[in-house]
């Protein structure tokens, strides 16, 4: 059966086919709203004041940068842990979202960032910037703890 599925993703149907039309249309479809995410969560994370984000291009992720301060910073000292670990738990903790931490990836040293996939629905995924928009005006100001 595995097989059978990856013979399937790996050979597309034949042009002339029943079912052709119908998955163009459908890759097309993917490839479209895929683009359109990837613009999306860049324009959106790039109006986020201390979050910064290239253009998506060829991955499912982004990749943005954070200014990481306060409360978080001191926390990651505390704890002797990354910032954008510490930064990334309380993401998850605060919000629901689960995001993960640049300085997994080999970042460069005092910088900042946080991977997120672009994957979800786009209504979905709206939600979740909202939500990272809110969060991160709420570290901003250092949280209360």
């Amino acid at each position: 059966l595995g097989q059978a599925l990856m013979a399937s993703v790996v050979h597309p149907p034949p042009a002339e086919g029943p079912s052709r039309a119908a998955f163009d249309e459908e890759r097309s479809e993917i490839r479209a709203a895929l683009k359109r995410k990837a613009k999306r969560v860049t324009e959106r994370l790039n109006a986020i004041e201390g979050i910064s984000c290239q253009p998506i291009e060829g991955a499912m992720y982004a990749f943005p940068k954070v200014r990481i301060k306060g409360y978080t910073m001191k926390k990651a000292i505390s704890l002797a842990k990354p910032a954008d670990l510490v930064y990334c738990m309380e993401m998850v903790e605060r919000t629901g979202i689960v995001t993960v931490p640049g300085s997994g990836f080999g970042q460069r040293p005092g910088t900042f960032h946080f991977r997120m996939t672009i994957l979800p629905d786009e209504a979905t995924l709206e939600k979740v910037l909202d939500d990272i928009e809110k969060f991160q005006a709420e570290h901003s100001e250092g949280w209360f703890q």
